[in-house]
């Protein structure tokens, strides 16, 4: 039986640089910064030798302060780990070679290959891409350092020196050069053109294995990387969001319109699986995947196909196949945990689109902001130092006396933990375990590592505080060495205790409760569902402590209802599968709750109605305020005319608020056939005993069992082609293969997925009794419900 390790291999390939590494100063851009996270590779970097880990974007000078033996003369080696485009890194990269003294050789290894660079439209790079920007950036970095050179002379020499990088520096020299270009490895600045100082020597590398695994087995791909930003669809007929997939029509794009995320992500999986030294039989599952399928094919060749590989099946499937598993709320604690938690803020980045062309995604980084400092500050301070000895140093150790007693923004983002403990503890090991376990099963499980934690410490549990998650975690706080050596457990045990409080657990319940009536008034009439819909829209206007659904949560709930009604009323109207009676009664609710809820602006089918809807809810809080003051007001001929006007205002705004509602049920209708056509999936049916699945779980259950799943297609091997197109004609026929077949299956979810979706595949292995298959998960990003939310009603949604 073949292992397979996403993590061990990617830490592999880490330990493959030790020679570039050693030595030097690493800087990480933001999505390899989360990759290495999760990877645990903080770790192995330093036991390389490397000198620094620091921030690319968030670069300082005082990045080298690290190393205190280093002599001003001493030059430095840099290496860059980038997942962007390298048009895009390129202001960050430059701003740190100018900002950082005596640089000598620099290194970048990047995820994106030179045929991604060349595939992607927005690119000035060509296919000679590493070698064009080794020449661009020694050119760029010489000419910013003349031009400080001569500013300084100019200055006053006491006053320090700042090489401030703008946010088109460099930016208008980055176009393509003529093919002919000669090659150098590396290249550096001739004495022609040199005016002193260190040489640069640049190196450009293809490092391909830049993802985040939450365990051996399930990975996805940075949020702040090119290819998880890079859209899937453009703004067609069958398109409804620039980061998912389009609907399924049994075509595929080819040539020219093939969107750069498809282009990015074939190649990646082609890059990873070489590294893993997996021979392919490729499947696909919808439009998309089946494009992603076809390059993979067309970049294998007899080389690759002759190796000595281990054989794998690579399955791939459009997230809209299935947008109904992360739109609901599945029962599973690290959904819950990934819902309830704040992320880490990000800054967009990369150039501007417009409304005609798709721009880059902002996915949701996968950082979590847990907030330890909530339970950190409830321990008295007598029996917790840690914050004192924290505040000094963020203060720079200007003066341990002058202590605040409050935390400031920086001690809060310090003592804001993350699912993956950088210090002294791979994450995953903690996260893979409760990754397949039910929400009940994974807190017993957290609870049972904390107390073995202490009585490992040899802690004394204080039995004043409350029972909970709270009282094991403030034990293990109270010493700054028990708190730094178990903060993996402490963090994950937070972050549980966040997502279980009251508010939090009620509300993801309250979800499942409303999802579940939904289906099974989606088994019986239009009428109960459409009333079902109406009736959570309305409560959510109610504003009272029992409503635990905002209009958000409503919209979401209505799209789910949607779907469903799809699934089981496909052929119940041409326009939708509701009445016209029963669509105007939804209408109308949606009306009225954007009416009372202006900050749905937001969305996209709102742009440009965010003032108006705010100053009607003033206006009408201020009549409202007016009237109970003096319900007996003057009645004159003017008052009466600024009412018209006002009605009249109103009037505009209300007609102008039901086109954009119309819209927005256009594209439900959208929703309601993703499953129909040519790429319905028949073997759905109602009854189905596998219907309360997802479809993961159903096509793996299904593929276990050997049985046909209508729409998988097979893409053909370099072999597999040979066969029959050559040797075929001799009666040297080749069998299509079969999934089941492989020991080891791969599965990429075009578009994403969720925890949820995990669970239930490795529920659907158990069952069949194949414990001798491993099968890998992938997706384009973690999917919650709220990043589906965004996805269909955000800025990247083509309603």
């Amino acid at each position: 039986m073949a292992f397979v390790n996403v993590i061990n291999c990617c830490l592999d390939s880490i330990r493959e640089l030790s020679e570039e590494l050693k030595g030097a100063v690493v800087y990480l851009d933001a999505g390899c910064t989360e990759s290495f996270k999760f990877l645990g590779a903080f770790p192995v970097l330093l036991e390389m030798g490397v000198l620094s880990v620091c921030s690319l974007e968030s670069m300082s000078s005082l990045d080298m302060a690290i190393d205190w033996n280093q002599k001003n003369d001493d030059l430095t080696k840099v290496v860059f780990f980038t997942c962007r485009l390298l048009s895009d890194a390129h202001r960050y990269i430059l701003r740190c070679l100018t900002t950082l003294q005596h640089v000598s050789q620099c290194t970048i290894y990047i995820s994106i290959s030179e045929t991604g660079h060349s595939a992607y439209p927005d690119s000035p790079l060509g296919p000679d891409a590493y070698h064009e920007y080794q020449i661009l950036l020694v050119q760029d970095y010489e000419e910013l350092k003349k031009k400080n050179n001569q500013n300084s002379i100019h200055k006053n020499s006491n006053k320090p020196k700042e090489n401030p990088i703008f946010e088109d520096e460099g930016w208008l020299q980055l176009t393509p050069r003529e093919s002919d270009t000669p090659k150098s490895q590396p290249f550096s600045i001739s004495k022609d053109t040199y005016d002193g100082g260190p040489r640069l020597m640049a190196y450009v590398h293809h490092f391909p294995l830049i993802l985040c695994p939450f365990s051996p087995k399930f990975f996805v791909l940075p949020s702040e990387g090119s290819i998880s930003e890079a859209y899937l669809s453009g703004d067609q007929e069958n398109s409804i969001s620039s980061g998912l997939p389009p609907l399924s029509t049994g075509t595929f794009h080819d040539g020219e319109d093939i969107p750069p995320g498809v282009a990015l992500t074939a190649q990646f999986l082609y890059h990873l699986t070489t590294k893993m030294d997996l021979k392919l039989e490729i499947f696909s599952l919808g439009d998309l995947s089946r494009s992603v399928g076809k390059l993979i094919t067309d970049m294998s060749s007899l080389y690759d196909v002759g190796r000595r590989k281990k054989p794998a099946g690579l399955l791939l499937i459009d997230r809209t196949v299935d947008l109904l598993t992360p739109c609901c709320h599945g029962d599973t604690l690290v959904d819950r945990i990934f819902s309830s938690i704040p992320r880490r803020t990000r800054i967009p980045s990369g150039p501007k689109g417009t409304r005609s062309r798709p721009t880059n995604l902002l996915r949701s980084p996968l950082d979590l902001q847990i907030p330890l400092i909530e339970i950190l500050q409830e321990i008295p301070p007598k029996d917790l130092h840690l914050l004192q000895t924290i505040e000094p140093f963020l203060q720079g150790w200007s003066d341990t006396n002058q202590l605040s007693g409050k935390l400031s923004s920086s001690e809060i983002e310090l003592l804001s933990g993350s699912l993956i403990s950088t210090e002294n503890f791979n994450g995953t090991l903690f996260l893979e375990s409760i990754l397949d376990k039910r929400t009940k099963e994974g807190i017993t499980l957290i609870k049972k590592w904390l107390q073995e934690t202490i009585r490992k410490e040899k802690i004394s549990v204080n039995t004043k505080i409350p029972p909970g998650f709270e009282r094991l975690i403030k034990s293990l706080s109270k010493n700054e060495s028990t708190f730094t050596r178990n903060k993996g457990i402490i963090q994950l045990a937070a972050a549980t205790s966040h997502a279980m409080t009251e508010k939090n657990r009620a509300k993801w319940d309250s979800f499942i409760s409303a999802e579940k009536i939904l289906a099974i008034n989606a088994t019986d009439t239009t009428q109960n569902l459409s009333s079902q819909m109406c009736d959570i829209i309305n409560k959510s206007l109610t504003r009272e402590p029992e409503s635990l659904f905002s209009i958000e949560d409503a919209l979401l709930l209505t799209i789910t209802g949607y779907i469903l009604a799809g699934e089981n009323f496909p052929t119940s109207s041409s326009t939708g599968p509701f009445s016209w009676q029963e669509e105007h009664f939804l209408k109308e609710a949606i009306v009225d709750a954007i009416l009372e809820n202006p900050e749905l602006g937001k969305f996209k089918f709102l742009d440009g109605l965010y003032d108006d809807l705010e100053a009607n809810l003033k206006k009408k809080r201020v009549a409202k305020d007016d009237f109970e003051d003096d319900q007996w007001g003057s009645w004159d001929e003017e008052d009466g005319g600024d009412n018209n006007e006002n009605a009249y205002s109103d009037m505009q705004l209300k007609l102008e608020l039901r086109d954009r509602v119309d819209n927005l049920f256009k594209f439900f209708h959208k929703l309601t056939n993703l499953k129909g056509g040519k790429g319905r999936l028949n073997w759905e049916s109602d009854n189905d005993p596998y219907s309360r699945k997802g479809l993961l779980y159903k096509l793996v259950t299904r593929i276990l069992r050997k049985d046909d799943v209508p729409g998988l297609e097979y893409h053909s091997s370099t072999v597999g082609r040979l066969f029959k197109t050559g040797f075929g004609r001799f009666g040297l026929g080749q069998a299509k293969p079969s999934l089941s077949d492989q020991n080891v299956i791969l599965v990429f979810v075009v578009g994403g997925m969720n925890a949820i979706e995990v669970l239930e595949v490795q529920e659907a292995l158990l069952e069949s009794g194949r414990l001798d298959i491993e099968v890998v998960l992938g997706g384009t990003t973690f999917l919650t419900p709220t990043n589906m939310l965004d996805l269909l009603l955000g800025d990247s949604s083509y309603i």
